[in-house]
């Protein structure tokens, strides 16, 4: 008999851990208890087994250590240094208690379970025996457990924000009472019902679920991208968007006007403020503002502002390739998207998506709040002006639209040249060639670099890029686009063969319209020199009134015809027919009448007798 024998006495199967003398040191393997010290004589009539045997008598699952995941492979590990420290002196009782018990005090660990762990690697000797369990978790559902499933998700993940104790009352209702409303005497608990909504929690059906799906991308979606870098890799991706400065404005009279809209784009590579436009009026006026500012030389922009700038202060008079908008009606619309024939591509992002446009956002943030300080008690908006009983920031306003202009210029000068850029994410050769961590530093850089996409747009094609279109038809009486005529002498071949083509024309001045062509605008000049240096709204007012006088006088002009025929058929009526009428002498009887119908217009003006 040798050590680590595996022997079968009856129904019972031990393995043999050490010999001395004429004792053995057996454990039990089906029963897994402490191993004992018998003596050679109690097991005579045992047979010997092989591991192979033994794990047939006794099945317990020996996971694969190559197939095992990491997890289960540190948990093997953990448990057997545990006993490693017990295994030499396993056969002396004093010594093997005592390491048991500074095992259990050192890591914190119950006595029994390193016991456990020790004679279950003692029976089987192999460490894979110490791998956990597999976790099988029934997923059956009970009946109440059904009840409080639907419950959750009709009466709590919804937009009617019940709390869980509402739902909870509604299931009741509807699902533990009799048909006389009277509850059930065997009905769920509270916490029961509670228990199963914190174990079965996800967190992004809740805030889908309560809050709807644009609230979950905009405040609480996991935020795991690389940022703006991400999304533009080099210069020349325009962020566009409009907010109401914060500030109200006055006129030269000193009557308050109201509070401007500022209008701007912002490179996403380097945060560089592109142009601005500060106007009263939204939508495509400002836009077409704010492309034309964009390509302004800067440098005399604020020169005439009497402000002095270096140009590489602000050095920016090209568009950029790309223009990212929200679904704002004036970026959706086609008017816009006309940018797209000078080669600029537009994206419109998701409504309720600010965070996807996130660089113009944080300007107007650090823009309005660079002034504010400074601006107290001249008109500046604070955050209780909608309190009840907060001030009327409206009596403080003394700025014109010029004063403020010239204090948002300042700020923009500051955000795009002093601002410290702290999280800009700088390759070795920015650090290498000292860029400075500046917006109108790293935009200069970024210029020179591979994939800058910039623009260079002549100021009339750009004018005319962003006029609104219609449909002209060409007649032979002109080219006819909004009901007004319009001639060019170099189509003649059209007004007589007729047609349609897109024109562009100027809202505010309708002496002139294009013809577009091949990308090049042909200029049309008015016909009706009436309506010359006219808005078109005023046109259309004229052109409705007009049309209003000839619509109230239509009902008395057909009753003035239907009076005239009648007048006509009463003389007609009273005519005498002869029945013989000469029709042989009408010469001769043309003379005479001609005679007798004669005047004499020196004389009394009587007819000749």
């Amino acid at each position: 008999m040798r050590k680590n024998d595996i022997l079968k006495c009856g129904d019972s199967i031990f393995r043999v851990l050490d010999i001395k003398n004429n004792e053995i040191f057996l454990i039990d393997c089906g029963k897994r208890t402490i191993p004992t010290w018998i003596s050679e004589d109690e097991i005579q009539d045992c047979t010997y087994l092989t591991e192979k045997e033994l794990k047939e008598y006794i099945p317990i699952p020996l996971p694969d250590f190559d197939t095992m995941d990491a997890k289960s492979l540190c948990i093997i590990n953990e448990r057997y240094t545990l006993i490693s420290d017990i295994l030499p002196f396993v056969s002396d009782f004093r010594m093997r208690n005592k390491r048991i018990a500074a095992i259990s005090a050192e890591y914190g660990i119950c006595r029994q379970t390193i016991i456990n762990y020790l004679c279950l690697y003692l029976a089987f000797q192999d460490k894979a025996v110490l791998a956990p369990k597999p976790c099988i978790s029934d997923t059956t559902l009970s009946h109440d457990e059904k009840n409080f499933r639907w419950a959750i998700n009709k009466f709590y993940l919804n937009q009617n924000k019940n709390s869980l104790r509402t739902a909870y009352t509604l299931m009741l209702k509807e699902k533990y009472c009799d048909c006389f409303g009277v509850l059930h005497p065997d009905y769920p608990s509270f916490n029961r019902f509670r228990y199963f909504y914190r174990k079965n929690k996800k967190l992004q059906t809740y805030y889908i679920s309560r809050n709807g799906i644009k609230d979950y991308q905009k405040n609480h979606r996991p935020l795991l991208g690389d940022g703006v870098q991400e999304f533009a890799p080099a210069v020349g991706v325009g962020f566009l968007d409009s907010t109401v400065c914060d500030v109200y404005i006055v006129n030269e009279a000193g009557n308050v006007i109201g509070r401007p809209l500022l209008t701007t784009c912002i490179d996403a590579y380097s945060s560089l403020c592109c142009g601005y436009s500060l106007s009263w009026e939204g939508g495509v006026y400002s836009l077409r503002g704010l492309m034309l500012n964009i390509i302004t030389n800067k440098q005399e922009l604020c020169k005439k502002h009497g402000i002095i700038i270096e140009k590489s202060e602000w050095d920016c008079d090209m568009l950029p390739g790309t223009l990212v908008t929200d679904r704002g009606s004036e970026y959706i619309s086609e008017t816009f998207e006309q940018l797209a024939d000078v080669g600029i591509r537009i994206i419109n992002l998701p409504s309720f998506r600010a965070d996807l446009k996130s660089e113009v956002e944080r300007f107007f943030e650090l823009v309005q709040d660079s002034f504010k300080p400074y601006l107290k008690g001249k008109g500046i908006v604070m955050p209780d002006y909608q309190e009840r009983g907060a001030r009327d920031y409206r009596k403080d306003a003394c700025l014109t639209m010029e004063d403020f202009e010239k204090v948002l210029i300042r700020c923009i000068i500051y955000y795009n040249s002093q601002r410290i850029l702290e999280n800009f994410p700088y390759t070795e050769d920015m650090i290498k060639d000292k860029i400075q961590p500046f917006s109108n530093s790293i935009w200069n850089y970024g210029k020179s670099q591979n994939g800058a996409n910039l623009i260079k747009i002549d100021k009339e094609i750009l004018t005319l890029t962003l006029l609104p279109r219609t449909i002209g038809k060409f007649r032979r009486n002109g080219l006819i686009v909004n009901k007004m005529r319009y001639k060019n002498r170099d189509f003649i071949e059209e007004y007589l063969s007729g047609g349609t083509v897109k024109v562009a024309y100027n809202p505010d001045d309708v002496s002139n319209v294009w013809l577009i062509k091949n990308g090049s605008y042909i200029r049309f000049e008015l016909i009706e020199s009436r309506y010359a240096g006219k808005q078109l709204l005023e046109v259309q007012q004229l052109q409705e009134e007009k049309k209003s006088l000839v619509q109230a006088a239509e009902t008395a002009s057909i009753q003035a015809q239907i009076d005239l025929a009648a007048h006509i058929l009463n003389i007609a009526d009273n005519a005498i027919k002869h029945e013989n009428t000469d029709v042989k002498g009408i010469r001769e009887t043309r003379k005479r009448e001609t005679r007798k119908t004669h005047i004499n217009y020196m004389k009394e003006g009587e007819p000749n007798e």
